[in-house]
């Protein structure tokens, strides 16, 4: 393989949430907070007043497909003052075997930062390794830390604080919820994981909250889980690319967010969901539409949070 480049000492990437660290991560929510209100009002894609990333250009790649990843990303760019452009392996050299590396290299020399959405993490491992430009994963089978961002900000926004809150997983121990696990152990707040046999999250996800001195129950009780809980999250139960295979789905059943489910968590506790969602399969329509669920304002918090997470790697916060 060849060799890397000699790395700037000042060159931050965004891989996973360990990569900056609870302070960094209060300090992302804060900045967002503070620039999400100085919008109020102001078309979408007006930039802010000291357009911080002015003349700065975001490469996105995209082996996976994306609404919010790819939509939040380019508006926060542009809020920024930057610009971004996308690639995906049909129009790009990557889709006819050109390596990770040779990519990396590239753009580098051509873009200011780089976002990669992929499956195998050690791809987007590959890219930061190479690239002598900031790398932030927009999502690989094993973690999703920017949505994680948005979810906190999401959270703290609807009147709720990290230290101590009991967040509630039902489903697929996937990407979120270890993305989620990091968080705990950095923010402080305690996780309920409810999954089938055989679907519970890696463990090296659960030893990071532990590490950080929060709780982590780990249970097939779903009823258990919700209990008293603050937050209620979960995902799609076929994550992107596998087979939609029925003895999941059938394994899965049990763990669905309904009302009954909320209505043993706590009254004023919120439902996530970083969308798509299945309506009716992992979480019901009555929850979906109800006035606890706040995933559209989870969804929206996506370009508040990337817009944090590209100053965090620029050396701004």
């Amino acid at each position: 393989m060849p060799e890397p480049l000699d790395l700037a000492p000042e060159v931050r990437s965004f891989l996973d949430l360990s990569d900056a660290g609870g302070d960094a991560i209060a300090a992302m929510i804060a900045d967002a907070i503070d620039r999400k209100a100085a919008r109020l009002g102001w078309p979408k894609g007006r930039p802010d007043e000291d357009q911080p990333l002015a003349g700065h250009v975001l490469g996105m790649v995209f082996e996976k497909n994306s609404t919010r990843t790819r939509v939040s990303f380019d508006i926060a760019m542009r809020q920024l003052g930057g610009s971004s452009l996308i690639l995906d392996s049909a129009s790009s050299q990557l889709g006819r075997g050109e390596s990770i590396a040779d990519t990396a290299r590239v753009l580098s020399r051509m873009v200011d930062v780089i976002m990669m959405r992929t499956d195998d993490h050690a791809k987007v491992e590959e890219m930061a390794h190479y690239a002598h430009v900031p790398v932030i994963n927009g999502l690989t089978d094993r973690s999703h830390p920017c949505q994680i961002v948005a979810d906190l900000l999401t959270i703290i926004e609807h009147g709720k604080t990290l230290p101590g809150l009991e967040v509630a997983w039902f489903g697929d121990g996937n990407n979120v919820l270890h993305s989620i696990l990091e968080a705990a152990g950095l923010m402080k707040f305690n996780v309920r994981v409810a999954t089938p046999a055989g679907y519970q999250p890696e463990s090296e996800f659960v030893d990071l909250v532990k590490a950080g001195g929060s709780k982590v129950m780990l249970t097939q009780d779903a009823g258990l889980a919700a209990t008293g809980a603050d937050i209620i999250v979960t995902d799609t139960w076929v994550s992107m690319g596998q087979d939609h295979a029925h003895n999941k789905l059938a394994a899965m059943a049990p763990y669905q967010v309904n009302e009954a489910l909320m209505a043993m968590a706590k009254d004023d506790a919120k439902f996530l969901h970083c969308l798509p969602a299945h309506v009716d399969e992992e979480v019901s329509k009555a929850v979906f539409e109800s006035d606890q669920s706040v995933v559209f304002d989870e969804a929206e918090n996506r370009i508040h949070a990337q817009k944090s997470i590209l100053r965090w790697c620029f050396g701004q916060l």
